[in-house]
């Protein structure tokens, strides 16, 4: 009986069995209706991916009914927030580019969904979708009818997202219990025994060792064979091809032999050569997972928030010490760093970071409110419901919305080699093999297995990842915490560096600050505290601090004016501070300075002068980086600074005063159309626009919870100073990535001249690929400590 594949999942059907559509078959009609689903959504181009990349939905009637339960959702939902909603679902059947390219088209199959992103390595797929428009329910009963049946389970529901496979580990048991049995079968034929039981029951330990063999090629070696397969089929050439042959080969040899009665085969070699390729396999496995470790969302969020205290006084903690219970005083444009309950009467908070939906949402006290929202207008106090590492905003660093499009020349690199790598492997093995099968039959087979194995570029693929995360780690622990390891070849690349004034190069500390105008009343003093009390400008931070402690009082009207100043109302009196624009006051005095203008109901009082106290080591570090690069010092303050900073500063630095938001962007534009490569370094204020427009954006932090999702990273403010530091790191760590590119390639060298030349065993080959891995993960390490050292003397 004739039979035929399913066009959608691709299993077996007979001609009596097949439903026909579309002049097409399929082995059921749940096949069938994806099918129709994606023909009428203009989708069918999700089968040019792969043959039969689909699963045959299941008969799922009443499975997801319990999600019409709201407390229930309401726990399994990421964020849920006005009308938009954002769950991430566990989907075990996720394999393929098929899967990823339908799964991120989600929207053109149902009404409400805006999105969808796919996390390939743990099988989830992050939905955002509106709440009034469809449901969770509704999209799991779509997941399942197009095949994509998420696991959801309120018992298990976490533990099916953070499933742990331990197949790899049962695979190298299995291995290591076939490699040992088979070597001590094995050892009449090493020492070559001729007693006359051995002899007679020599066939039979030959057969035993054969059947030993199976489960170790079979079962330990078939992510090798899986992988080659799905290479192959996608028309690509991996590096498990390769391996997979050569296992393959040594397993039909071995085999020929025994059946032919030529020896005992290949047998111990080859369960061997699985043993030690998983047993490396492993050792990469678990230093990926402790470089993971090490970068947990603690290093991400290295910014402190306000802590009330019982008796009203403020703290300053870092968000990972924040406990459920505490109360928390946001500031305007501060990021909420944990969910929490509002206290205060109301706020209106804008979720964009998270839903990319800028209007801000107006709550009331006693609602909930979710990490990453970022708080519009007055000062708001909140109780906190979850800790930061149970809260949304763990997941928020690594979201798109974060992210630049950047070319990644090291991995540009990686993959051009093992793209030509594995063919050029191909036809040098099979080369050597026929010519040694003019010589020597056994030797050929050898020749040829030794070089598929040694010849492997897996340390290859090693060097750049093993690289940056010990690079990350490094700079981690130094107060520079960088978004992602991609950072790090950015930062290699500059050429010019653009630095914010105001809470940049000048300190946030208290420094000295006079008063000029008329004196202040004790009920404006109260005023004028509070309303600072609600920006986080650095200026107005300074002040606050430098104010005298008075009563709290909130004001019924807040407004900060990026760039220019504060306006607060208090019943019936309006409190400006800013410039002297912003307060409609023309200073008569024509010394520029620093200075906050205050303007009470229209009366102008007067203003506090700042005398800037400038980092700690700033004219050392400009020194050193005016060797290597352009710099700038791009302020929006007044020029009232000019003459001390350019006795302070080299005589290339140029100065640029008076620039708004929006012309601090322009002006780093203008740099990279002139082929510049810029470093913005700011305090994550008023230069938000600045830092995502540039290269590398570094926010400088000192002790508020000021956080700008457009930067690359945030940097302790203590190490300003080590800016050069971290720029001759990030240098050196593309160095070390090339030389490891250099010492591994020579290594393949080597490797396969001798396996060419027929001394080279292909258990030897086996055993040296992994400690090629090795060596190359220690290279990595110990150079990247070295230049870690050297660096950090060299710029101190």
């Amino acid at each position: 009986m004739d039979t035929k594949s399913c066009f959608h999942c691709g299993n077996e059907i007979t001609d009596n069995e097949a439903i026909h559509f579309d002049e097409k078959s399929f082995c059921c009609n749940g096949c069938r209706t994806v099918y129709e689903i994606f023909s009428q959504n203009d989708l069918t181009c999700y089968y040019d991916f792969e043959n039969a990349p689909g699963a045959t939905p299941q008969d799922i009637k009443g499975k997801y009914d319990f999600l019409d339960d709201e407390k229930i959702v309401s726990k399994l939902l990421d964020f849920q927030e006005d009308t938009t909603g954002i769950v991430s679902l566990y989907i075990p059947h996720i394999h393929c580019s098929s899967c990823i390219w339908i799964l991120e088209n989600l929207q053109k199959l149902q009404e409400g969904i805006s999105s969808s992103q796919v996390n390939f390595p743990e099988k989830k797929v992050r939905i955002t979708f509106n709440v009034f428009q469809t449901s969770l329910k509704e999209i799991a009963y779509l997941l399942s009818a197009i095949g994509y049946e998420p696991y959801i389970s309120l018992e298990n529901f976490d533990a099916g997202k953070k499933k742990v496979d331990r197949s790899l580990i049962y695979k190298l048991g299995v291995a290591f219990f076939c490699f040992g049995n088979i070597m001590l079968l094995s050892f009449p034929e090493y020492f070559e025994v001729e007693e006359y039981w051995i002899n007679q029951y020599r066939g039979f330990f030959r057969w035993l060792i054969f059947a030993l063999s199976l489960p170790s090629f079979l079962y330990s070696a078939s992510d090798y064979y899986v992988s080659a397969y799905k290479s192959l089929k996608a028309k690509l050439l991996n590096i498990d091809i390769p391996i997979a042959l050569g296992i393959i080969v040594m397993f039909v040899r071995s085999t020929i032999d025994i059946v032919f009665n030529f020896g005992q085969g290949f047998f111990d070699s080859l369960t061997g050569l699985v043993f030690f390729m998983l047993l490396g396999k492993l050792f990469q496995q678990k230093t990926y997972n402790f470089l993971s470790f090490e970068r947990d969302y603690k290093s991400y969020f290295p910014i402190a928030v306000t802590k009330l205290n019982v008796d009203g006084s403020e703290v300053p903690v870092q968000i990972y010490d924040i406990v459920k219970g505490d109360r928390l005083l946001i500031r305007n444009q501060e990021l909420l760093p944990v969910d929490g309950v509002l206290i205060s009467e109301k706020a209106a908070i804008d979720y964009s970071f998270v839903t990319g939906e800028a209007v801000p949402i107006e709550k009331k006290s006693g609602d909930k409110v979710f990490a990453g929202g970022k708080l519009n207008g007055k000062n708001i106090e909140i109780e906190v419901l979850y800790t930061v590492s149970q809260s949304y905003l763990t997941q928020l660093w690594s979201n798109d919305v974060f992210q630049k499009k950047i070319e990644q020349k090291h991995k540009t690199i990686t993959d051009r080699v093992s793209r030509y790598f594995t063919p050029i492997l191909l036809l040098i093995a099979f080369s050597v093999f026929i010519f040694w099968l003019f010589i020597d039959v056994t030797t050929a087979f050898n020749v040829l297995t030794a070089i598929l194995i040694v010849a492997c570029p897996c340390a290859l693929a090693l060097t750049a990842p093993f690289t940056l995360g010990n690079v990350l780690r490094i700079m981690g622990k130094q107060k520079m915490y960088l978004k992602n390891a991609l950072v790090i070849e950015q930062l290699a690349k500059v050429d010019t560096l653009v630095f914010d004034k105001t809470g940049t190069i000048t300190t946030n500390k208290k420094t000295s600050i006079t008063y000029e105008g008329d004196t202040l009343k004790e009920e404006e003093m109260i005023l004028l505290k509070n309303t600072l009390r609600g920006s986080n400008h650095p200026l107005s931070r300074r002040l606050y601090d430098y104010l005298p402690q008075t009563e709290k009082v909130l004001p019924s009207h807040f407004e900060e004016t990026i760039g220019k100043g504060i306006e607060a109302t208090f019943n019936d009196q309006i409190v400006k501070l800013g410039s002297s624009d912003y307060v409609e006051h023309i200073s008569e005095n024509t010394h520029k300075k620093t200075k906050v203008h205050i303007a009470i109901s229209g009366i102008y009082k007067g203003s506090f002068v700042f005398n800037n106290q400038y980092r700690n080591g700033l004219e050392e570090l400009f020194e050193s980086l005016s060797k290597s690069y352009s710099l700038t010092i791009l302020s929006g303050d007044n020029d009232g600074e000019r003459k001390i900073l350019e006795k302070m500063l080299p005589k290339d630095t140029q100065f640029i005063f008076n620039q708004k938001p929006e012309q601090k962007l322009e002006y780093i534009e203008n740099l990279q159309k002139e082929g510049k490569y810029v470093m913005m370094i700011g305090d994550g204020l008023n230069d938000a626009g600045a830092l995502a427009q540039s290269n590398v954006g570094i926010s400088i932090s000192e002790n508020v919870n000021v956080f700008s999702p457009a930067c690359d990273g945030i940097m302790d403010a203590s190490e300003f100073s080590n800016i050069h530091y971290y720029l001759l790191f990030a240098k050196n760590a593309m160095r070390t990535i090339y030389m490891s590119f250099g010492l591994s390639l020579l290594y393949n060298l080597i490797g396969l001249s001798f396996a060419v030349s027929g001394n080279l065993s292909p258990l030897v080959a086996a055993i040296i690929m992994p400690l090629s891995s090795i060596t190359i993960v220690i290279f990595v390490t110990v150079m990247s400590n070295y230049y870690a050292r050297k660096n950090r003397k060299m710029t101190l």
